[in-house]
This record gives structure tokens, sequence and C-alpha cells, in this order.
């Protein structure tokens, strides 16, 4: 460990340079918007807003989304067409009223909603998405901390709590390159979620397959199919699956898609008519001119890749070299996805995070990971590589890393 005077001074040094540096959130780059440039210009007059099929893109219709557009999330999530709602720029909006119409309407005819229920709880996985999070404390939903395992959740916890307790109506789960453990689920861990046999009958698995596509290296990593093993025990029902381009194309202006069973599909469907006449279809459109296939998704995610790698590498290359010593300090290790996981020992997140943005660092809040924003270790914090040039990125770990070993310094003193 490095001389404990030597890293307070070395603290109070980069303190004076009143740095201004954000890794909060898990942002595309400008460089990665930059990408897409093409996406503002390539529709150039009406005559192309008009489809084959006669459908004028420019009008109302068309809820469920652009015929193109359903084949490519098809291909994206592999999944029938007659399984996806295309919807407007953010998979969280999709999520939240997923939950709204449970809460509302149940979720299948003639299911008491959620809202009448008496209390009722999810699983969450830890750590996990904050937004998540938050839109289960919106809606009054009590939530239950699920450990992770090295190859996703705790299936024991998860198969145990679910099949005895009647109020345990969802989970939420990031299944490829979890939020922000990097995980993704294996084989083993996606068949015992098919496989389920929960007390409750409308519990729904919230599968938010966000970083479907979000591969660092060569091959990434493979995710089973889950609702297709699902459909062999006669549980498709229980699923419900999200994904958007908010981080292929624009993050403010992309699309989404939410992809079930027929049956919770034509659910859907029916609250949703009276919800709108139809969603932005034009920005559908600028989408299929952009990514006609898969392969030109997959195209794109490349020149992603080429300009996040660098960051996750700097990242897991300053933590290998400044804190691989440090005694209870450990982080993942993630082949995609937007996030690091950083693990302090305990008691030590918050002090690090409110150190890091006192000397110009923001920081995820320590605790966001968690329901209700606490982390019972308070040990967990999310890094966030992406949004920042390269050069701000070392800088930020110069700091960050000169605040964890301080703060772990057998002779710091809170």
């Amino acid at each position: 460990m490095e001389d404990f005077v030597a890293l307070k001074n070395k603290y109070e040094e980069i303190k004076g340079k009143k740095l201004c540096l954000d890794m909060s959130r898990g942002k595309p780059a400008s460089a990665q918007l930059d990408t897409v440039e093409g996406i503002l210009t390539n529709i150039k007059s009406g005559d192309e807003c008009i489809l084959s099929s006669g459908l004028d893109c420019r009008n109302y219709g068309g809820v469920d989304g652009l015929p193109q557009i359903k084949a490519l999330f098809a291909s994206i999530l592999e999944v029938d067409e007659k399984e996806l709602i295309i919807s407007g720029n953010s998979s969280l909006n999709i999520m939240f009223d997923t939950v709204a119409r449970a809460m509302i309407f149940g979720t299948y005819e003639g299911a008491t909603p959620w809202g009448k229920a008496g209390e009722i709880s999810f699983l969450c996985p830890v750590p996990g998405y904050d937004r998540h999070f938050a839109i289960c404390e919106t809606f009054g939903i009590k939530m239950i901390n699920v450990p992770y395992k090295a190859d996703g959740p705790d299936m024991d916890f998860i198969e145990n709590a679910v099949s005895n307790d009647e109020s345990i109506k969802g989970i939420w789960c990031v299944p490829k390159y979890s939020n922000p453990t990097g995980i993704t689920y294996s084989d083993d861990v996606v068949r015992r979620f098919a496989a389920l046999k929960p007390k409750a009958e409308d519990f729904r698995v919230f599968w938010d397959n966000a970083y479907v596509v979000h591969d660092l290296f060569d091959g990434g990593e493979k995710l089973l199919n889950v609702l297709e093993e699902a459909k062999k025990v006669g549980n498709e029902d229980m699923f419900y699956i999200f994904a958007s381009t908010s981080k292929i194309s624009l993050a403010g202006a992309g699309i989404s898609a939410f992809a079930s069973s027929k049956k919770n599909i034509e659910h859907a469907l029916s609250k949703i008519k009276f919800q709108t006449i139809g969603p932005d279809k034009i920005n559908q459109l600028r989408h299929a001119k952009l990514y006609p296939d898969i392969d030109a998704v997959r195209d794109q995610m490349e020149k992603h890749a080429q300009i996040i790698r660098p960051k996750f590498e700097a990242v897991l290359e300053a933590f290998d070299k400044e804190l691989s010593d440090v005694e209870g300090v450990w982080w993942s290790k993630p082949k995609g996805g937007y996030f690091i996981s950083l693990n302090l020992p305990k008691g030590k997140a918050k002090l690090a995070v409110s150190m890091a943005k006192e000397a110009g660092l923001v920081l995820t809040s320590a605790g966001a990971s968690f329901p209700y924003g606490v982390d019972p270790d308070d040990s967990n914090i999310r890094i966030a590589p992406t949004f920042p040039t390269l050069p701000e990125l070392n800088k930020a770990l110069d700091l960050l890393c000169t605040v964890i070993k301080l703060v772990c310094h057998k002779d710091y003193e809170n």
C-alpha cells in the first residue's frame, strides 16, 4: 500500500485542479452519435414515406409498428414478428407502461389488477438498474433483493421465493451484460427462468435485453432465447422482453420494442390502441433505411465498439495497476454492455463517491444500483466509462484510484 501522506497530498493536488468530469450515467459519447449522422437526412421527400403496402408513414395508423422494423427486431430478439410491438424512443417508457397496465387492468383478461391485489412485490437482482427500481417505487411495489452469482441471479433463491409467495408478481432482469455487473446469464439460468413455477398465475419476468447487440469484442457472449425455452414448457405468457436502439442509433431519438407471447401482445394492444393512434413512423422509417437488416446493425455496433472498447480497457488497466493490491477491492470485467461494477470494502462506497465529487468527478450515487438507493454493505459503485473522452477518462481514473487507495488505507479515519 502506498504511503498515506503521499496519497493525501496527491488527492489535495488533484482537488486544486478544479476538474469537471462526469461518469454518472451510461450515456453514449458524442463520437458514437456522430456515426449515425445519416439518419437525420435519409428521408428526402414525402414520396419516400409511402410504403409499397400503401401505408403513409406521415399519417395515423400502424399502432404496432412498421413491418420493416418488426422484421429487424424479430431478427435481433429471435422472435416472431407477431410477438412484437414497436414503439417510441424509450424501452423504459414501455416498461413503465407495462407495469401501469398490470396495475390498472391486470396481466390478462379477467386477472385481478395488481393495484387491487394488496401488497405486491418484485424480485430485484442486485446490484441492478436504478430506473427499474424507481418504477417499482413509483407504484408502491415492494422490492426484494436477490443476490448475483457468477452466472446470473441466485436461481435457488428465486425459485423458492416465487413458488411460495403469491404476492411476488415480477422480477427485473438485464440478462445480457447485466447493468452494472456485466454478467450474461448462463444457459442453465435461462432454462431455470423459463421453467419457473410461480404461485402467482400473473407473475411476470421483465426481461430487459438492453445490451443484446452491445458486444465489445468479436463474437460476444451468447444469450439463450428465453421465449423459445419457455414455449417448451408452456410458460411463454410469463415473459415480457424489452429492447431499443437508444444506444445503437440516437439515444434521445431511437425506437423501442416489446416482445412477448401472442396472447400478451394482443392484450397489450387492446389497451395501447386507446393510448395512441400510432407511433412516430417517420422515425421508424429513418431507422429502417439506416438498418435494412441485422447485418447493418452489427456493422454499426462494431463502430461503437471501436470507440468504447479502449475506454473499458483503460478502466480495467488502471484498476489492475492501481487497485490489485488494495484489500477488499474487486471489479467486474465485462465483455460488453455499458458498465463496470466496482466493489470496495464494506462502508466505503459513499465516502469514495463523495470525495471524488469534491475533487471534480461525478459518479453514480453509491447505493443507486440497489432498491430504495440502499446498498446494505455500502460497497458497490457503478462505473460508466462511455461518455467521457479518453483523455477525460484517464484524468477521472487517476482521481478515482487515488480516492479508493486513500479511503481504504489502514491509516484513514472517517
